[in-house]
């Protein structure tokens, strides 16, 4: 099993930036794409950044590029979520996910295997 645990979550203004961490534990070497997602009140869960095990490749919601950056620690199994010019509609429950798989789509989260408990991100106008 792997466990994932979600940190840096907040309150900020419009245009203010925030650093998500995700530190996994366990059976890390099971990990293959790891991606955050985000879930807005009476929303379903969508996908915001994605990437694959050595770093190299990274995948992005349109709406992000250019101020979310993505990136992953394989030594420290922690993966990290740097969002600038925060927007009040990214207001919402950003969650950790992890895929043992080879083969995944990142935007689909029945794809992932292993989820943390989300960290709240509210944006205030």
């Amino acid at each position: 099993q792997v466990q994932l645990v979600e940190s840096g979550g907040g309150l900020v203004q419009a245009g203010g930036s925030l650093r998500l961490s995700c530190a996994a534990s366990g059976r890390t070497f099971v990990m293959n794409v790891m991606a955050w997602f985000r879930q807005a009140p009476g929303k379903e869960r969508e996908f915001v950044a994605g990437i694959d095990r050595s770093g190299g490749s990274t995948g992005y919601e349109a709406s992000v590029k250019g101020r979310f950056t993505i990136s992953r620690e394989i030594t420290k199994a922690t993966m990290y979520l740097q969002m600038n010019s925060l927007k009040p509609e990214e207001t919402g429950v950003y969650y950790c996910a992890a895929s043992s798989r080879s083969r995944i789509t990142w935007q689909r989260p029945d794809h992932f295997d292993y989820w943390g408990q989300g960290a709240q991100v509210t944006v205030s106008s």
